[in-house]
């Protein structure tokens, strides 16, 4: 599910970005399509981009709105695809090896199998952690702070290495959420499995489970 570097940078260049745009992703989803652009961006190298904390919400809580169509200015876009994302095979080579943590952030329940609407197959990763990725934000809709986010991420991983961290969930988006929230809490260096649960579920061959232990 992820798009060619190439024709994503057309795209990007189409709408007005070049390599030194600073671009800000925002949602009204509690940041997890914002954080897969965040991701997105970093894969094609380009550093400058940042997510609102709390989204259109808190911007509309205190600054004004607009409907109307900013103009666009094409520009030229040039990517430099880095190493931030793992494919099947990869996950596959490494599962089970103390080299590579995997953490889910579906749901608990869609994690142990239950209540599964989205993919054809139920269960998750053997071996898979579980961050349910809504668990980085306050009930103000905005991420924790790093330290807390930092706490609660050493609790789950341990003595790990965050570079041997591989993030998934059911398609690739709301994984990029808690690569976000390990970034704010100086945990960075993970990687994103991008395929994550739909890639991995559609080959039976590949060892699944079910239920509330990794």
């Amino acid at each position: 599910p992820l798009p060619d570097p190439e024709r994503f940078a057309a795209r990007l260049g189409a709408l007005g970005v070049d390599n030194d745009t600073q671009i800000v992703a925002y949602d009204d989803a509690g940041g997890m399509f914002a954080a897969r652009l965040w991701w997105m961006m970093r894969w094609l190298g380009h550093r400058k981009v940042a997510v609102l904390d709390g989204g259109i919400k808190a911007w509309s809580e205190a600054q004004p709105l607009e409907t109307e169509t900013a103009p666009i200015t094409p520009k030229v876009f040039r990517p430099k695809v880095q190493p931030l994302s793992i494919g099947v095979d990869g996950v596959l080579a490494h599962l089970g090896r103390p080299d590579m943590t995997l953490v889910d952030a579906r749901s608990p329940d869609r994690y142990r199998g239950e209540n599964e609407t989205l993919d054809p197959v139920a269960g998750h990763i053997p071996g898979a952690l579980n961050r349910f990725f809504r668990d980085n934000l306050g009930p103000d809709g905005r991420f924790k702070p790093p330290t807390r986010l930092r706490e609660e991420f050493s609790v789950l991983i341990g003595e790990r290495n965050p570079a041997e961290v591989v993030h998934l969930c059911g398609s690739g988006v709301t994984a990029c959420h808690n690569l976000l929230a390990m970034e704010l809490a100086n945990l960075g260096g993970s990687r994103l499995y991008a395929g994550s649960w739909s890639e991995w579920c559609a080959d039976p061959s590949r060892p699944m489970a079910t239920g509330p232990r990794p």
